[in-house]
């Protein structure tokens, strides 16, 4: 991927409680570093995870989709218009997460969201 095209870097937030019992963000350390390397700027304080959500890696595909429903909104969604943004998460597993977070970033105006992964992880069928 060419990341010239992108504006900002964004990492998936976590819910304040879940950071401050973990005592940090792993998408949020992955994105600086990449902000960094690429020098692109990083906006980590306007999407917002506003929704304690029940850990995914514990949920069936289907109950990830719904359990990351209305999970984030932006603080300033004018920060994200007209931008392409590269949306950073330590795991992809069904998509779920990035695909709302992608979702909120649209409606605040985005060109394009691009997501960016450490790694990927398959679920195992019952």
């Amino acid at each position: 991927m060419n990341f010239e095209n992108c504006d900002l870097i964004v990492p998936i937030p976590l819910f304040p409680t879940r950071q401050r019992e973990r005592g940090y963000n792993q998408s949020q350390l992955l994105a600086e570093i990449i902000a960094d390397e690429l020098n692109i700027p990083l906006e980590s304080k306007n999407l917002l995870r506003i929704r304690h959500t029940p850990n995914q890696a514990r949920l069936s595909q289907k109950e990830r989709w719904t359990n990351i429903e209305a999970a984030f909104k932006m603080k300033h969604p004018n920060t994200f218009r007209h931008k392409n943004i590269l949306l950073v998460d330590d795991l992809y597993t069904t998509g779920a997460t990035v695909s709302q977070a992608a979702r909120i970033l649209k409606t605040g105006g985005a060109n394009q969201v691009y997501v960016l992964t450490t790694a990927i992880a398959t679920l195992k069928s019952s």
